[in-house]
């Protein structure tokens, strides 16, 4: 028998894992001799960045949370490395599975090896070359230990090839946050509220930001939000805000009226929201993904990104962090004279069978 912990801490990874939980327990109800077991890190811990997840998503209550909530990038990481350890030594799997590039994804590798016991990366092998950002160095700390590749793209392929790792252990098998999208797609609802019940489809745009880089200097964050009031003709800007974001922004005295800050939404409202906008405007690699997929007008506001086939083949335009480079992006958007998108290869729903599949093939 098999034994497989999956593990998932941050917002990202709960889209990445749901559809590897129900592709495994449709090879269980098919009499296939494994087990799983899920980890929550606990590193996103509140009810919405959480709890609506995993009730949307319909994946399991966690067989553990490790509780490696708050505190620095340092202390989260000692604290994932110190309470995952124990909670392999306790119940020791065949094979840990992390996904994506966050905090977990680095400490729970390094847990997992130093005990002798298998990774799997789920979305191995993209890189931004911005040793600036935590998740760069999560990525290229996760791969040089990792064990078994499940990579997005053939860009991902290339790179790991380049870093000298074997073939046999580059499994292309596509993007399970995709097989998500497309899982939950019909079940997409309109957020509640009375801003919500006002917005006509394809007249609005939808807006995230959270990278230190945008949000956090209050100069540049005014110059940002400037330059997109501007470029966008008084349609309503939807903008699911951080609270620190939120009180830069209240420091910096921007009061927009079509400009809605709102709390952060669930998976089901937040796509339903980006299905029918006019466009996107964001910092976050994963949503890139989805917008391609959806074929919806996508800007990211980023000098650089780890998921460069959704420029080449999908609706995204990487415009950087000066403000100045925004406007003939949304002129396009607002003229309707945006690219469509030309299909990923592997982006089909898939991706979680075929993983699963090399995973019963390797330990079962």
């Amino acid at each position: 028998m098999a034994i497989f912990t999956v593990v998932a801490g941050a917002r990202p990874n709960f889209m990445k894992i749901a559809p590897i939980i129900h592709a495994f327990q449709k090879s269980q109800a098919e009499g296939k001799n494994l087990q799983f077991r899920l980890v929550h890190t606990g590193q996103h811990y509140d009810k919405k960045m959480s709890g609506d997840f995993f009730e949307q998503l319909n994946i399991p209550e966690p067989n553990a949370n490790l509780g490696g909530g708050g505190g620095t990038q340092a202390e989260q990481t000692a604290a994932i490395l110190v309470a995952f350890e124990k909670e392999l030594m306790e119940n020791r799997p065949d094979l840990v599975i992390v996904v994506g590039d966050v905090t977990s994804t680095l400490a729970c590798s390094i847990a997992a090896k130093k005990l002798q016991i298998d990774v799997a990366h789920v979305e191995g092998g993209i890189r931004s070359g911005d040793l600036s950002m935590p998740e760069e160095i999560n990525r290229m700390v996760t791969d040089s230990i990792t064990d078994h590749f499940f990579t997005t793209s053939e860009i991902a392929n290339t790179n790991l090839r380049k870093a000298g790792v074997a073939e046999e252990r580059i499994h292309f098998v596509g993007n399970t946050m995709i097989d998500t999208l497309m899982a939950q797609m019909p079940r997409f609802k309109k957020p509640e509220g009375e801003i919500f019940d006002h917005l006509e489809p394809k007249e609005y745009f939808v807006m995230t930001m959270h990278r230190p880089a945008n949000v956090d200097q209050e100069n540049s964050l005014k110059a940002m939000i400037d330059a997109i009031l501007a470029g966008t003709g008084g349609l309503p800007i939807i903008f699911p805000v951080h609270p620190r974001t939120a009180k830069n922004l209240q420091n910096l005295g921007i009061n927009a009226p079509n400009l809605h800050l709102v709390e952060p939404l669930g998976y089901l409202e937040f796509n339903y929201l980006v299905k029918n906008a006019k466009g996107v405007i964001t910092d976050s690699g994963g949503v890139t993904e989805e917008t391609s997929v959806m074929n919806v007008p996508c800007v990211t506001l980023r000098d650089n990104t780890e998921r460069a086939e959704t420029i080449h083949l999908g609706t995204n335009e990487l415009v950087g962090t000066d403000p100045k480079k925004l406007k003939p992006f949304l002129d396009k958007i607002m003229a309707g004279e945006w690219k469509h998108y030309q299909g990923i290869p592997l982006w089909d729903g898939k991706t979680a069978e075929r993983i699963v599949d090399v995973l019963e093939a390797q330990y079962a």
